[in-house]
């Protein structure tokens, strides 16, 4: 049958193994698609029960880690209740553990399942630690640990060093008056003398030696004693009792004696179990001569690790497993060392193959044999060092190129600076971001865009000389850092040369992909000194050269300062600008050719800044969309809209422009339901304008949405139609019912002959398909005449009236006739 001790360790290691199991199925349970990392709120957060009690959680922090979190049980194992706390910060052990757990994990994006050897107080235990992955919006890359023993435990030290309890006996010197030392008299002894001797306490306390009916009184253990007093020096021998050998040791205290009496039997029977330890050890162990250096024993764990044979090994010194130019520093820590060692150093070792591991060495002196020496037991660490580096360059470079990551850069930008300041020279950097990337990405897919970013960074590679430094900020935005003294002329020439070699075409899985590249320049010390200020403002010189037709290079001025100022300032004015209620909307009558009648009005928003006046959409709808305001906003023109077409008559529609980007909160349609909901408008008479690059990314999700919106009832038309690059597959993704024929082509419809031929091309397009055209910009009688020539259905623009206020459309209704119609 099972020991309860047994039977205890079996259920441990089960419950392990179902913590494990546990623990891994919710780690890919959590595991989204299309993501590499499970998210930590998935696998973390939540019930854990008991598993709470086990688990860390792991952050790195500038490339190392460090412990966040603990459950109690995590705690006991650390020997250390904070949190918070860098991992160097722990016993070597738990360092070692934990480092190659999470660093495999995060390598391998995988939970990894490692085993840890602990030895504390001469204790071994082993650990499982399974490291989940996991990736916070909050935290960037965490790592949750579990860690729980497996089975037993065992006192390596005590099986392989210790012996049995030894019996103590105090004695005193009896003496004749003439012949000096007679006898001795035990005058003290502890209770494992009478256990070893196999007499009755109470017979020993008290008696002189030569009364006794035990070896231990015989004339021949006597005569030792004396003599030892005599010369006042210890000795050490043996006596058999029974069937079996006690060894005696004796230390004098002037006349006093003290005697250790042991067991011969039982330390055999610990060589034995020595012996079985050392040589069945899964970690590699060796006893090595301290005066000579030579190998007096290695188990088979060191004999299969280092390759070597064991005759091999044991004609060998201990300086030959180590690399030549360690030979010396080596042999010095060794004459350092004292009884015990737990070293925190790596140690370098050579394998049979000439092969270098690096490792960890527990030691302690022992004697065997009659022979001083030292056993080791060695942890090959070689992997966790190569998972340290791995993490180490991770924690530096961009995954995906193998660029400098931000990190490196700003680090090394500080660098330069100092050094450029000391020296009185310049530091340039180039601030580039690549054109035309983002259609890379809509139209072939996010896969060809990073092997295009992998051929970016090999190209900027080949560009950077000395100590420059080429690195990838993120997305499609990189930065070269020319740390030699750099005039204005060689950073001009240099940013030309990147953008020809960036420009050429790539050739990426049988498609020719062809790019462009904007660089901003900016100098220290003039652009600024601190790294901070010359990133941004090389920065600014980058939106400028992307403002200024793409493809070009500008250095940084300070006017741009004065435009960036700008733009926070807009920026702060625009937020407030929602919550004070300084936005209005103005409709712009939408006229039926036919019928010569509104058949509907444009909502065109604007904004009354109440210092700067009237500002133009074109202004701030770029800003709103880039600082997340567009969703918000574009709640309010729905909902505004809605409720002021509610007060007009039944015939008359109201058109609502969206942007691209309202599509992205996936909550567009129940907006919609609840502005048409609280107004009271019928469906029927909103319509939502898009335009084209609604469609450039994550088409099918919006053109889902756009279904959801058509089956309310909404009509969707499709703006600014013939200015794109592929409008007529859009025509064919969703059945639109109404195109907006741009204010391009009918602003030069007189005079080119190209205008009339798109204009005919769109108007009869959309009598095929059976959808509305609508021309916008018309501002003149013979613009008019040419579009109802061409079959255009309906007509906007100046010559019948410019967006107005709320206030004035019951004024066009009625100049119109809609209104009396209505009141009809």
């Amino acid at each position: 049958m099972m020991s309860g001790a047994k039977k205890q360790a079996a259920n441990i290691d089960v419950r392990m193994f179902e913590d494990v199991s546990v623990l891994r199925r919710k780690w890919q349970a959590a595991l989204r698609p299309g993501e590499v990392l499970a998210r930590y709120e998935d696998v973390m957060l939540g019930s854990l029960g008991r598993l709470a009690d086990h688990m860390m959680l792991l952050k790195r922090d500038h490339g190392a880690f460090a412990v966040s979190r603990t459950g109690r049980y995590a705690q006991k194992w650390l020997g250390d209740e904070r949190w918070d706390i860098p991992i160097e910060a722990l016993p070597p052990d738990c360092v070692t553990a934990l480092t190659e757990a999470a660093g495999n994990a995060i390598a391998n994006s995988r939970p990894y399942l490692a085993t840890a050897h602990s030895m504390r107080d001469g204790m071994v235990r082993t650990y499982d630690v399974l490291a989940l992955p996991t990736f916070s919006r909050w935290g960037g890359t965490l790592v949750g640990a579990y860690v729980n023993e497996r089975g037993a435990q065992y006192n390596l030290l005590d099986a392989i060093f210790s012996t049995t309890d030894g019996g103590v006996i105090a004695l005193s010197t009896i003496r004749d008056a003439t012949s000096g030392p007679s006898d001795f008299q035990i005058v003290h002894h502890n209770q494992a003398v009478a256990k070893l001797l196999n007499l009755a306490d109470r017979s020993l306390q008290w008696q002189r030696l030569s009364t006794f009916e035990h070896p231990l009184g015989s004339e021949v253990v006597i005569e030792q004693l004396k003599a030892a007093v005599a010369k006042n020096q210890g000795s050490q021998f043996e006596i058999e009792s029974d069937d079996r050998n006690l060894q005696l040791g004796v230390t004098v205290f002037a006349d006093i004696l003290s005697l250790v009496i042991s067991d011969v039997t039982p330390l055999k029977r610990r060589e034995a179990s020595f012996r079985l330890l050392f040589d069945s050890n899964p970690i590699p162990m060796w006893v090595f001569d301290l005066e000579t250096m030579a190998f007096l024993k290695v188990n088979d764990a060191a004999v299969q690790h280092y390759g070597y044979a064991r005759e091999t090994f044991l004609q060998m010194k201990v300086h030959e497993i180590w690399p030549k130019d360690e030979w010396v520093s080596y042999t010095r820590l060794l004459q350092d060392i004292d009884k015990t060692c737990q070293s925190d150093r790596h140690w370098r070792h050579v394998k049979a193959d000439g092969s270098e591991v690096c490792v960890l060495a527990y030691g302690r002196r022992l004697t065997l044999d009659h022979r001083e020496g030292y056993l080791v037991a060695v942890v090959d660490i070689t992997e966790r060092r190569k998972a340290e580096a791995r993490i180490a360059h991770m924690a530096h470079h961009d995954g995906l190129t193998d660029l400098a990551n931000r990190a490196l850069h700003q680090a090394r930008l500080r660098d330069a600076l100092e050094a450029g300041h000391a020296l009185g020279e310049r530091v340039a950097i180039l601030c580039i971001d690549l054109d035309l990337f983002k259609n890379v990405n809509d139209s072939l897919g996010h896969h060809m865009g990073d092997h295009l970013l992998q051929k970016v960074a090999d190209r900027l590679r080949s560009q950077v000389r000395g100590n420059d430094l080429a690195a990838r900020l993120g997305g499609d935005e990189f930065a070269i850092m020319l740390a030699a003294d750099t005039s204005p002329k060689e950073a001009s020439d240099i940013a030309v040369r990147l953008i020809q070699a960036l420009s050429v075409p790539y050739e990426i899985d049988g498609h020719q992909v062809v790019i462009g590249a904007s660089i901003g320049i900016a100098l220290s010390p003039g652009d600024g000194t601190s790294s901070e200020e010359l990133m941004r403002n090389a920065d600014m010189a980058l939106y400028r050269a992307k403002q200024d037709g793409r493809g070009v290079h500008r250095f940084f001025e300070r006017e741009m300062d004065h435009q960036a100022q700008q733009r926070r300032e807009m920026e702060t004015d625009l937020r407030r600008a929602l919550a004070h209620g300084e936005f209005e909307l103005h409709y712009q009558p939408v006229v039926d050719i036919a019928s010569e009648s509104i058949s509907g009005f444009e909502a065109l928003l604007r904004w009354r800044h109440p210092d700067k006046g009237m500002i133009s959409p074109a202004e701030f709808i770029p800003v709103a969309e880039d600082i997340g305001l567009i969703g918000p906003l574009g709640e309010w023109v729905l909902r505004e809209g809605c409720k002021e077409a509610a007060n007009w008559p039944s015939e008359v529609r109201i058109a609502i422009n969206l942007s691209p980007l309202q599509f992205r909160s996936r909550n567009l349609v129940q907006v919609v339901v609840s502005a048409l909901a609280n107004s009271g408008l019928p469906p029927k008479r909103l319509e939502l304008e898009i335009t084209e690059s609604v469609f450039l990314a994550e088409t099918e999700a919006n053109i889902a949405i756009l279904h959801q919106l058509r089956e309310l009832g909404v009509s969707i038309s499709l703006d600014d139609f013939g200015t794109g690059y592929s409008s007529l597959s859009y025509l064919r993704s969703f059945p639109f019912d109404k195109i907006k024929i741009d204010r391009s082509f009918v602003k030069d419809l007189a005079k080119r002959s190209d205008c009339v031929a798109i204009v005919r091309a769109i108007s009869g397009l959309g009598r095929s398909l059976n959808i509305t055209t609508t021309a916008e910009g018309v501002e003149t009688t013979d613009q008019l005449d040419w579009l109802r020539a061409e079959g255009c259905n309906e007509v906007q623009g100046f010559l019948f009236s410019a967006a107005r206020p709320a206030a004035e459309i019951e004024q066009l209704l009625l100049r119109f006739g809609a209104w009396e119609s209505r009141a009809a």
